[in-house]
């Protein structure tokens, strides 16, 4: 099962679609449960809400805080994905728990909402699971370099391997660039993989030149086949494999230092992310 969902220009993630209606149902069961006593649960639920968000990127920003440092305004910059859930979470089961031991009026609705929230968004969480496939591997293609030569994407095994889908059109993708060279070149230890898609080698060396950037594998995958097969169309989209070619984590849209970073330490322990 495809993990995000395009809507006219726009591309969502399912787990994203999922947590969107988590929250509906879990409103309007409280909302429903919260008229017998004349309850505002709706408000209640709002704050948990901006309380899980507000403590979720807070404990990211403080984890990279060095990162953050060097560009404070990017701490304002979500579209990164830079959270910590279980932060966020915690710190919104906490409020709850809070609010159900003052109000009395308010346990049986906001129970009500928590449950149900909880159990659309387990119940969401199966079902992907099981239309997902068990293993995702990099596809067996072999594409054309940026100067010419043929590499198949079977041959980076061996290394955990990061591959950056991305088009010279996409003002996400110009902006994450800079960030994935410094990365490339910090990070031995890891393929990092430029799989261009569906442009001409003169368009992507023209770009290269005139934005100054130096990477290694840069790949040309004309037909977007990499993309396709793996069910991801939207760019930028990031996909991390493990050394033996298995897709352990995807990043839909764009990354900053520090998510990056984030993934690489989550991911590949034995490694110190340094960018």
């Amino acid at each position: 099962m495809t993990q995000n969902v395009t809507l006219g220009p726009l591309v969502l993630s399912v787990p994203l679609l999922l947590a969107i209606a988590s929250y509906m149902l879990a409103t309007f069961a409280g909302r429903r449960a919260g008229r017998e006593s004349a309850v505002d649960i709706e408000r209640q639920l709002l704050r948990m809400l901006v309380i899980a968000l507000v403590a979720a990127r807070a404990a990211f920003v403080l984890q990279f805080y060095d990162v953050y440092m060097k560009s404070p305004l990017d701490i304002l910059n979500i579209r990164d994905g830079g959270w910590n859930a279980l932060v966020g979470l915690g710190a919104a089961m906490a409020y709850a728990g809070e609010q159900l031991s003052r109000r009395a009026a308010i346990r049986k609705p906001l129970i009500i909402a928590l449950g149900t929230g909880a159990a659309v968004w387990f119940a969401g969480a199966l079902v992907l699971g099981a239309g997902s496939p068990s293993e995702v591997r990099m596809p067996s293609l072999s594409l054309v370099s940026v100067h010419g030569s043929t590499v198949a994407l079977s041959s980076f095994e061996g290394k955990p391997t990061v591959v950056n889908l991305w088009a010279t059109w996409c003002p996400p993708c110009q902006r994450e660039m800079p960030m994935l060279q410094q990365a490339q070149a910090a990070h031995p230890e890891f393929h990092f993989i430029f799989l261009n898609q569906g442009e001409s080698p003169q368009r992507v060396l023209e770009y290269l030149d005139a934005s100054k950037l130096n990477l290694r594998n840069v790949l040309l995958d004309t037909r977007s086949e990499a993309g396709s097969l793996l069910g991801h169309r939207a760019l930028p989209t990031t996909l991390f494999f493990d050394a033996r070619g298995r897709l352990v984590d995807t990043r839909l849209g764009e990354l900053s230092e520090a998510s990056l970073a984030e993934r690489l330490a989550t991911l590949y322990p034995s490694t110190t992310p340094r960018l």
